[in-house]
C-alpha cells in the first residue's frame, strides 16, 4: 500500500430528517485542525436523499470539499448502500483518515467499511491528533475499564478510521457564505442490490431524560450510600431547574436508569454547570464531563481524584452540604421572583 496516494482528511455527515447532526458539526471542528496541521483539504460526504443543499452549511463549519451521493436509494441509513457508497468514494478519493459519530449510524458503517476495505477502527475516542510527518492518527480513548487512556494507531493500512463520541469535540463558529468544491457522485446501485428493506420507522414515544442538552447536571456517585441518599441530587436538580446524572457504579447499582449515567459507557455531556457529588472521579467518568463548563465537585475523601479535574472542590459530608446549597438557592431564586413581579 503506497501512503502517498492517500491524501485529506474526511467526516461522515450525518444526517437525519434533513438535519445534520449535531455530532457532525464537532467532527468537522476537529477535523478542520487535523487536515490543516496535515496541510490538507477537509472533506465531508453526505450520503441520502435531497441532501446536496446540506452542503453549503459543511462549508460553513469548516469543511474544503463535500462529495454527495444523493439519490432515492439513500433516503433511509442502510448498512449496505451506505457502504458501498463510501467504499466507492474511498476508492476514487483516497482519504488518508475518516471520522465518524459514535453514534449507532455511525458505529455500524465505520465497522462495515472497516471490514471491507480492510482497515483499522478506534472506537469510542475521546482525543485526536496527527503527526504532522508520518500523518499518523493518534485516537486516544479510555481502556482497561477507563483506569488509563490508550492512544491507538493503524501503521500499515490507509484510510485511518475512528468514531468519536458525541459533545467531546467543539464545532468551529460558523462563518456564513465560507464556499467549497461540490464533487457529486454517482452509484449504480438499484434497490434490488440492498438486501435489506426499511418497512417503517417508528419514533420512540417515551420521553427520555436529554442530559446531553441539559444546561445544569446534577450528578451523584456511590459516595451517596444508597438510593435514598441519591435523592439529594432530585432535590437540587429540581429546585435549579436542571437534569439528573450518575456515575456507573450508581447506574449499575440499580439507583437510577442507564440513559442517566455519564462516562465512557454512558452519556458525555457539556452543561454550562456540572456538579458531581460523591463521585470519586474515574477516568471513565471524567472523560464524560470534563469539557463542562463550570465543575462543582463535593466529596468527603479530600484525595478523590475527581478535585483535579473541578474548577470548585468541596470537602465534606453531602448531606450536609447539599441540603444548605438547597436552601440558599432556593432564597436567591424567591428573591429574584418577588423582584421581578414587583416590576411587573
Amino acid at each position: 500500500m503506497n501512503f502517498e496516494d492517500y491524501r485529506g482528511v474526511w467526516v461522515f455527515i450525518e444526517e437525519t430528517d434533513g438535519k445534520i447532526a449535531p455530532v457532525s458539526l464537532e467532527l468537522l471542528g476537529a477535523g478542520r485542525k487535523l487536515a490543516d496541521k496535515r496541510g490538507v483539504e477537509l472533506g465531508g460526504v453526505i450520503i441520502g436523499e435531497n441532501v446536496k443543499r446540506l452542503a453549503s452549511e459543511v462549508y460553513e463549519y469548516g469543511a474544503d470539499v463535500v462529495y454527495v451521493y444523493d439519490a432515492p436509494i439513500f433516503k433511509d441509513y442502510r448498512t449496505e448502500s451506505f457502504m458501498k457508497a463510501l467504499l466507492d468514494c474511498c476508492e476514487k478519493h483516497k482519504p488518508e483518515i475518516i471520522l465518524y459519530g459514535a453514534t449507532s449510524t455511525g458505529k455500524d458503517l465505520a465497522s462495515a467499511v472497516a471490514t471491507d476495505l480492510p482497515t483499522g477502527l478506534t472506537a469510542d475516542t475521546t482525543e485526536l491528533d496527527v503527526e504532522e510527518d508520518t500523518g499518523l492518527l493518534l485516537a486516544s480513548r479510555p481502556a482497561f475499564g477507563g483506569n488509563i487512556m490508550a492512544t491507538i494507531l493503524c501503521k500499515k493500512y490507509r484510510p485511518q478510521m475512528a468514531t468519536v463520541r458525541p459533545k467531546v469535540m467543539k464545532a468551529l463558529t460558523r462563518e456564513p457564505g465560507r464556499n467549497g468544491k461540490l464533487v457529486e457522485e454517482h452509484l449504480p446501485l438499484k434497490e434490488e442490490d440492498v438486501r435489506t428493506k426499511v418497512l417503517e420507522i417508528v419514533r420512540m414515544a417515551t420521553k427520555k431524560v436529554k442530559i446531553d442538552e441539559a444546561d445544569i447536571i446534577v450528578a451523584g456517585g456511590k459516595g451517596l450510600g444508597s438510593s435514598d441518599g441519591f435523592q439529594l441530587c432530585h432535590e437540587l436538580a429540581e429546585t435549579l431547574g436542571g437534569a439528573v446524572g450518575a456515575s456507573r457504579d450508581v447506574v449499575e447499582a440499580g439507583w437510577i436508569e442507564h440513559h442517566h449515567q455519564v462516562g465512557q459507557t454512558g452519556v458525555t455531556v457539556t452543561p454550562k454547570i456540572y456538579f458531581a457529588i460523591g463521585i470519586s472521579g474515574a477516568i471513565q467518568h471524567i472523560v464524560g464531563m470534563k469539557n463542562s463548563g463550570l465543575i462543582i465537585a463535593i466529596n468527603k475523601d479530600p484525595d478523590a481524584p475527581i478535585f483535579e479535574s473541578c474548577h470548585y472542590g468541596i470537602v465534606g459530608d453531602a448531606f450536609e452540604i447539599v441540603p444548605m446549597l438547597i436552601d440558599q438557592f432556593k432564597n436567591v431564586l424567591t428573591s429574584e421572583e418577588e423582584q421581578h413581579a414587583r416590576k411587573v
